[in-house]
């Protein structure tokens, strides 16, 4: 399964109300190292398939919920767990730091 978008309209949907814990990378096209991070986020997102689900938010296109979380500097990953925030990630890193930071969130 591959990153899915998410938007100030079906953040809620997408994020705050999922079963399952929701990785979200706030990114932008402009930036150089969101696109560093991505083809390793579409990595994870088929390793743990049905155990998390990631989702990317553009933070130009959608700029209610880049204000609500404060986010200033990206990419910034929040993972969120029963809605609330339980890990924030701020810049690129490599898969195996990445799995190891989000390992304890995964279901």
């Amino acid at each position: 399964m591959a990153t899915s978008p998410t938007t100030d309209a079906t953040f809620d949907q997408d994020v705050l109300e999922s079963d399952t814990p929701v990785l979200v990378d706030f990114w932008a096209t402009w930036c150089g190292p969101c696109r560093a991070v991505a083809p390793v986020l579409e990595e994870l997102s088929g390793q743990y398939d049905g155990k998390l689900k990631i989702v990317k938010l553009d933070t130009d296109a959608n700029p209610q919920i880049t204000a609500r979380y404060g986010i200033t500097s990206i990419p910034t990953m929040h993972v969120f767990k029963d809605g609330e925030i339980v890990k924030t990630l701020v810049g690129a890193m490599p898969k195996p730091k990445l799995v190891k930071e989000i390992e304890p969130f995964v279901g």
